[in-house]
């Protein structure tokens, strides 16, 4: 292709596709199982132990601060 002709455009574009955003996926992260994890605690104190259900919410509160976070900082 001559510069004359213009800048030259992907096989996707012609075929009318266009790139999603983001264009980067976010590094995987353990935050999503240890939210999972709380849960259970939370509920599973729920017949237990009132002890259980601090454990589950002091876990999710860490595990959702912590997901958000790496979300909003991810490169």
């Amino acid at each position: 292709m001559t510069p004359e002709e213009g800048p030259q455009t992907r096989a996707d574009e012609i075929a009318g596709w266009s790139t999603p955003l983001p264009e980067k996926n976010p590094p995987p992260t353990y935050a999503p199982a240890f939210l999972a994890l709380g849960i259970t605690f939370l509920l599973f104190g729920v017949v237990s132990s009132y002890v259980f259900s601090a454990a589950g919410l002091v876990l999710m509160a860490v595990s959702i601060s912590k997901w958000v976070g790496e979300l909003l900082h991810g490169e």
